[in-house]
């Protein structure tokens, strides 16, 4: 199986659409669709928030076996909260994590 072919699968699991994988990891559905029909490789960046997206590991993703991550069952809010982050810019991206860290921090 190739990586446009595990890519389509992991997509009709979730049941949506090119457009809504690309709008989540920050691409055009034109870019994720090359993916799909093995037109283009996605850079390692990309790939990370695929796999963030679809919980499966990188590895699966280029070609292994192993079809979700070991040893970790995130909850949505959980897998929600890293998408909004890797659609922030780095800036924001830290400002929200220091946010939080504060509020956990005042809950010890």
């Amino acid at each position: 199986m190739t990586m446009g072919d595990r890519l389509r699968e992991l997509r009709l699991r979730k049941n949506i659409s090119q457009e809504e994988v690309a709008k989540q990891i920050g691409i055009t559905r034109s870019a994720y669709s090359h993916y799909e029909i093995n037109n283009r490789q996605p850079v390692y960046e990309t790939l990370k928030k695929l796999a963030v997206l679809f919980n499966v590991s990188l590895d699966y993703i280029i070609g292994g076996e192993q079809s979700t991550k070991p040893d970790t069952q995130m909850m949505p809010e959980a897998l929600e909260i890293i998408r909004i982050l890797n659609s922030m810019d780095q800036d924001k991206r830290k400002q929200s994590i220091d946010r939080m860290m504060a509020v956990i921090r005042q809950a010890e």
